[in-house]
């Protein structure tokens, strides 16, 4: 993966609360088309990292940088959640944050907004060009649907979806802003097995289809070791390693500190 350009670069980051060190020289990169877990225990800082990542933290010191759609390089920092979803940064969350009244159309197409070609005004007087705007935002939404199997529910409340197409349709809109990078925080939380196994699949194919890099934090293991190439460990806020599958299964400090003797 090495010949692979730079998506993301994490440079001796560090973060602190009222005294408390959160996250402390962090150092790591992400390379076009990776597909990497972040894993370690509760508190461990792995939240904290995706926030900053995401702009809604900002680093005490150090830097982030990150090669965006256009393949400029741009310091984020300091970036705002929307500057750096512009940039073709889209992540979701750890608690699902649907739209619950709006349709699953419509949770989509709001995840779209910047995309969209028509200004205010044709907005306020439903111009041509606002009629064409929804109508392509619309084909596009559908499109993404259907390649997850849930077109025939475009016009439900999201509230209404089974728990596991909620999961699924926070992924759909966060691909909806044309990511480069996505970040994915315990996709998996709440899914019994069989959905799961849905997951893993549904994660390695958008891998494929989307050609990005993909950023999960996961509990579950066995969806962790069986789709990431690499894998981060973070522990009190400490990268204590970062290898292959094999690699962290095997290393001592992640035994001891995450995985346990088993």
């Amino acid at each position: 993966m090495a010949d692979k350009e730079l998506v993301l670069q994490v440079s001796n980051v560090q973060i602190v609360f009222g005294g408390l060190c959160a996250i402390s020289d962090a150092s790591f990169d992400l390379r076009q088309g990776e597909l990497i877990g972040l894993i370690g225990p509760n508190g461990a800082g792995k939240t904290t990292m995706f926030n900053m990542v995401s702009g809604i933290y900002t680093p005490t010191s150090g830097q982030i940088t990150f090669w965006d759609k256009e393949g400029k390089v741009s310091v984020i920092n300091k970036k705002s959640p929307a500057q750096l979803n512009a940039l073709g940064i889209a992540r979701t969350f750890q608690n699902i944050r649907l739209f619950g009244n709006l349709t699953v159309l419509d949770n989509v197409l709001i995840a779209m907004h910047s995309s969209r070609k028509s200004n205010p005004l044709d907005v306020l007087f439903r111009t041509p060009r606002f009629r064409k705007d929804e109508m392509l935002m619309e084909e596009k939404v559908m499109n993404l649907l259907s390649l997850f199997h849930i077109e025939n529910k475009a016009k439900e409340l999201a509230k209404n979806l089974p728990y596991g197409e909620q999961r699924k349709l926070e992924i759909v809109r966060a691909l909806a802003c044309n990511p480069k990078l996505l970040l994915l925080d315990e996709p998996a939380a709440g899914m019994n097995p069989q959905e799961t196994m849905e997951l893993m699949e549904m994660i390695s194919f958008i891998r494929r289809k989307f050609d990005l890099t993909i950023l999960l934090i996961e509990h579950d293991m066995k969806l962790v070791m069986g789709i990431c190439e690499r894998i981060m460990v973070l522990n009190y806020g400490r990268i204590i390693a970062n290898g292959s599958p094999e690699e962290i299964r095997t290393n001592p400090d992640v035994v001891k500190a995450y995985l346990g003797d088993n």
